[in-house]
């Protein structure tokens, strides 16, 4: 679970603050934590990572919103990454693209992403999304960046 922490000591509640750490190395952020993705694997840059469908997930239609897909997609890139870099390490996705393939109405979605890399302080990123009868149902492509000053080359 994230602890809010400004400056390492203080709640961001109580400092009126944005800054934010978390605890514990493979984590969820709070607002994945607030989507409710689960982590069901993150190593050797891949992971593995699922979000049941709920109507608070939806758009005006039924569906799962794309947004919340794509939350799923770009998260499960993360974790892959994070599998690979040093505890504490900074990084944030610079581009990213998705390709919608089919409706999700119910059930649980799955990522599974892999990435490549770093070139220089570069990832490169990929998932699928496959719906509960392995039906693929999005592809995602992402960039991410290690922040400068972590020790990769430009």
């Amino acid at each position: 679970m994230a602890r809010l922490l400004i400056d390492g000591n203080l709640p961001m509640e109580d400092a009126g603050q944005s800054t934010f750490e978390l605890e514990g190395w493979i984590d969820t952020a709070p607002f994945e934590d607030l989507v409710g993705l689960r982590i069901e694997s993150a190593a050797q840059g891949r992971a593995v990572l699922s979000v049941p469908f709920r109507v608070k997930l939806a758009q005006g239609g039924g569906l799962m919103h794309g947004g919340a897909l794509t939350t799923l997609a770009d998260t499960a890139v993360a974790m892959a990454i994070k599998s690979l870099l040093p505890p504490g390490s900074r990084f944030a996705t610079t581009e990213l693209s998705m390709t919608f393939l089919a409706p999700v109405h119910a059930g649980e979605v799955r990522a599974i992403a892999e990435v490549r890399g770093p070139e220089g302080r570069t990832f490169y990123g990929e998932a699928i999304l496959l719906d509960e009868q392995e039906s693929e149902v999005a592809r995602f492509r992402s960039v991410f960046r290690v922040a400068r000053g972590q020790g990769f080359e430009e």
